[in-house]
């Protein structure tokens, strides 16, 4: 399968129209103490996109580029960002419950390619990613999915936590893993609205999201190993979802 390759968007205006038009935009590099009106123009198309910006030593830049970079490197993305609301309306409007997906903290991009293909396999229709402390919709993600990222809503957002306030406003509940939880994954309704937060292997769901969370969940394990890889956790927990909402009678 062949994918293809960031690129990149070199200088100030050009990063500025490319903004304007809507392009999908993985990541902003400016270099260190660098200022100007366009600057301005560009760190305000940033927020208003969710677009990460980094600062770096003009070094970083000069490697990335022989072109004349102004200071200003970008990363177009493989894959377009939706807003959440858009993509709940979307859902709601074709007559389906919302079974969506949010990642924190997850950095490996090869298991959030995995996620995304048993997203898309088990009937999810959107991935919840943060702007900031997620592995890069990069070509090797995309390979990792085997193109499924190319196919899923994905909604990057600044906020997991005002996401979640979204999803609740919206009548969809949230539920996330807890070794401690009393329920087990087959005993979760997951054929109304809701969406799974899968966390970090190590660090889990940070507290703040978790605290936020409707209804806790472990996934039952043979012995006493410590746990799944959150690939395949994911995948678990779809197959899940998608058997009480196609599978059973």
């Amino acid at each position: 399968m062949a994918i293809k390759q960031s690129a990149l968007i070199i200088g100030r205006q050009p990063l500025v129209e490319a903004l304007q038009s809507g392009r999908s935009i993985d990541k902003i590099l400016f270099q260190k103490n660098i200022s100007g009106e366009a600057i301005l123009q560009i760190r305000q198309l940033a927020r208003e996109y969710n677009v990460p910006i980094q600062l770096v030593p003009p070094e970083k830049l000069n490697g990335l580029t022989k072109a004349n970079h102004q200071g200003v490197v970008a990363f177009a993305g493989l894959v377009q960002y939706l807003d959440l609301q858009q993509v709940i309306d979307y859902v709601v409007e074709k007559g389906e419950a919302p079974l969506f997906v949010m990642l924190d903290g997850i950095t490996d991009v090869r298991n959030i390619g995995a996620i995304a293909r048993s997203a898309l396999c088990c009937g999810a229709q959107a991935l919840i990613i943060p702007d900031k402390g997620v592995g890069a919709l990069n070509a090797e993600a995309v390979k990792s999915s085997a193109g499924a990222l190319e196919h899923i809503h994905v909604c990057r957002v600044n906020s997991l936590i005002k996401a979640v306030d979204t999803l609740h406003l919206n009548g969809i509940q949230v539920f996330t893993s807890e070794m401690r939880a009393d329920k087990k994954i087959y005993e979760l309704s997951l054929t109304d609205p809701c969406c799974v937060i899968m966390g970090d292997e190590g660090k889990g769901v940070q507290p703040y999201l978790a605290k936020a969370a409707d209804a806790f969940f472990t996934i039952p394990m043979a012995g006493t190993f410590d746990s799944f890889n959150v690939g395949v956790a994911t995948g678990i927990v779809l197959y899940e979802a998608m058997k009480q909402r196609f599978l059973q009678a």
